[in-house]
């Protein structure tokens, strides 16, 4: 059966025609399959001209689910890559994707085997363990992920999802605060305003204790815009770099901030870590009252 690649729905990737493009990969796991799709997107790269569509089966539980990916990937011709830790689960997987001729590669088994006979012990066979005794770092890593796809007025839809947000005029530095906030595992929006621009109505819809408006000095902006602009080779005066204009957008989004009624903090003259603290215990007070 030929693949048409545009027949496939991915989670996280979209595939385009290529040289040649193979069947189907289907990474199925009884939790979110971290293990599984790290492993095979580690693989796929060393195959060049090739082009994979992965496709995720997370949260797979029940035999049922177990039929309907292995049904699917004999439509397919696709084959099955799982880390599923339920032994009877496991075995079922094995069992039904051979019956049906479809390859199924069982990334858990063989070690599991290995060490129930060497500990003579049964696993708990329980999925997600591995992530549930290191949620503080995978909470971590999706607070960055999240901070990235919210830099610079990204996605608003899910503005309301940030922990904090943060606004502001240009090159107040809200892009390498929000960093430094998510490494800390704050999930962080970050919204500019833009002079003579309104800004979008989701700002006003958020929680406004979690909005945290950015203000600075006049003179001190200036100096980082003109090294912006130096920076890019541009050295004409503009409203970017006016000290008059300067001061009327500062103003422009203080307005803006009484008018949501948002915590307003001065990064005059003060290092990363000054203004995240201040952030945080603005943002953890006000979620308090």
């Amino acid at each position: 059966m030929e693949l048409n690649p545009r027949q496939i729905h991915l989670d996280d990737s979209q595939i385009v025609e290529d040289e040649t493009t193979a069947p189907p990969i289907y990474l199925v796991s009884g939790n979110i399959g971290a293990l599984g799709e790290q492993m095979v997107r580690t693989v796929l790269p060393q195959f060049q001209g090739v082009r994979w569509p992965v496709v995720k089966k997370p949260r797979v539980l029940k035999p049922q689910q177990v039929i309907y990916i292995v049904k699917e990937a004999a439509e397919t011709n696709g084959v099955i890559v799982h880390t599923l830790v339920d032994n009877d689960l496991r075995l079922f997987m094995n069992q039904f994707a051979m019956e049906h001729d479809v390859l199924a590669i069982d990334m858990i088994g063989p070690l599991m085997e290995f060490l129930m006979r060497k500990l003579k012990q049964k696993p708990i066979g329980k999925p997600g363990l591995y992530r549930y005794k290191n949620q503080e770092y995978f909470d971590r890593i999706d607070a960055i992920e999240f901070t990235l796809d919210h830099d610079d007025g990204k996605n608003p839809g899910s503005w309301s999802e940030a922990e904090i947000v943060l606004t502001g005029p240009s090159r107040l530095g809200k892009t390498p605060l929000a960093i430094y906030l998510s490494v800390l595992g704050w999930k962080v929006a970050n919204v500019p305003l833009v002079p003579g621009v309104p800004p979008r109505p989701e700002l006003f819809a958020l929680d406004r204790r979690r909005v945290i408006g950015l203000t600075i000095e006049e003179v001190e902006l200036l100096t980082f815009r003109q090294h912006r602009q130096d920076g890019l080779g541009v050295s004409k005066q503009s409203d970017y770099n006016d000290v008059t204009k300067l001061y009327e957008e500062l103003e422009e989004a203080r307005q803006i901030c009484r008018k949501g009624r948002f915590k307003v903090i001065d990064v005059s003259n003060k290092p990363i870590e000054t203004t995240a603290a201040q952030v945080i215990t603005a943002v953890t007070r006000q979620l308090k009252t």
